[in-house]
């Protein structure tokens, strides 16, 4: 009978507790497995990743657009976590993970990651931080 009660309740504590798993198993995995990797890369690898949204038209200024993608991936999944600035996290999160999907959607067909195969992780994300951006962080945060 507690398990039925657990299931049907409209629990705030049980919204809150879901809201923070999320946060910390999202925010950690991509902080460890693509973040740290960006930003311990440096100025090559911040270089390369900028280069590749050069189809959107943005040409200019790769290093600094490379550097953005591993700041949100790795600094932003930190604010994450912790609930700290969270909705604008969220956004720069949202975003680098549109940027994400439309790379692997441009990527040359013989690529292993083109597609939407590839895009789907990116594109999986993308639709956990643009619920995360509504919904908040819930009451557990710094």
């Amino acid at each position: 009978m507690k398990i039925l009660s657990f299931l049907t309740s409209r629990n705030e504590l049980y919204r809150d507790a879901g809201l923070l798993f999320i946060r910390v198993v999202i925010g950690l995995s991509m902080m460890i497995f693509h973040g740290f990797g960006k930003i311990k890369g440096g100025p090559e690898l911040w270089e390369k990743l900028g280069n590749d949204i050069g189809f959107l038209g943005i040409n200019f200024l790769p290093v600094f657009w490379g550097f953005m993608a591993g700041f949100a991936e790795f600094f932003c999944s930190f604010l994450l976590i912790l609930g700290v600035l969270f909705r604008p996290a969220t956004i720069l999160l949202a975003i680098t993970m549109l940027v994400a999907v439309l790379v692997h959607l441009n990527m040359p067909p013989e690529s292993p990651a083109a597609g939407w195969s590839g895009a789907s992780h990116a594109l999986e994300l993308l639709a956990v931080y643009t619920g995360l951006f509504f919904t908040g962080p819930g009451k557990y945060k710094l």
